[in-house]
């Protein structure tokens, strides 16, 4: 086989997995945690084991579907704090865009962050075993950005790491709350969660060439 039978598989793969991710998508969206292998591939026109063969499980079908909104999440996320404005705008906007996005799509969240209550689980896949690294992975990608933007002195990258993975813990926590109980506005708890983070990261002063935090 050339290379050029080769990069066309590779693209009609690739195509025929965006097909079925998004099909994934449309029973997510309707089922929430509870969507199935059975209902996902009755959405795609497909029979499950073809499913198995693309993604081996649903494990694996989770991996790729967190990853896709992971990725979405995270571009959102360096958008608003990108944005030309100044510090506390930028904090607000971030938490903002992140409740947006759960708020926007909950059954999503659901499926991501939370087993299905009283369904019964699929051979070998546990949601909460698979969620955490999603929040890892936040959080790394948040420390590196306050560690590249921030003037942090001594200990900058631990501390960095720090607040990072404290910040998307509380983010998650303080989110998955008030998309439950719906206690306040979405701009209520924005702003009340970034008068929770101001002390310090108002202290803080911008490293030399970055674009700010």
């Amino acid at each position: 086989m050339d290379t050029t039978q080769r990069t066309d598989q590779q693209r009609s793969a690739d195509r025929r997995r965006r097909e079925l991710l998004e099909a994934a998508d449309r029973v997510v969206l309707r089922d929430g945690p509870g969507a199935s292998m059975n209902a996902i591939a009755a959405e795609a026109g497909i029979t499950k084991p073809i499913l198995y063969r693309h993604f081996g499980d649903k494990g694996g079908l989770y991996a790729a579907l967190a990853k896709r909104h992971t990725d979405a999440l995270l571009d959102s996320l360096r958008a608003a704090l990108d944005a030309p404005a100044d510090r506390r705008e930028r904090v607000e906007a971030t938490l903002d865009t992140y409740l947006s996005a759960i708020e926007a799509r909950p059954q999503v969240y659901r499926f991501l962050m939370h087993p299905a209550e009283g369904a019964p689980s699929e051979q070998g896949f546990d949601v909460g075993k698979h969620s955490a690294p999603l929040l890892r992975r936040m959080g790394e990608e948040l420390a590196q950005v306050i560690e590249e933007r921030l003037d942090l002195g001594p200990g900058s990258q631990q501390l960095a790491r720090v607040w990072g993975h404290g910040i998307v813990g509380m983010m998650h926590a303080a989110g998955d709350w008030w998309l439950g109980e719906r206690p306040c506005s979405r701009e209520e708890l924005v702003r009340s969660l970034a008068d929770l983070l101001w002390g310090r990261l108002a202290a803080a002063g911008d490293k030399v060439g970055s674009p700010g935090f």
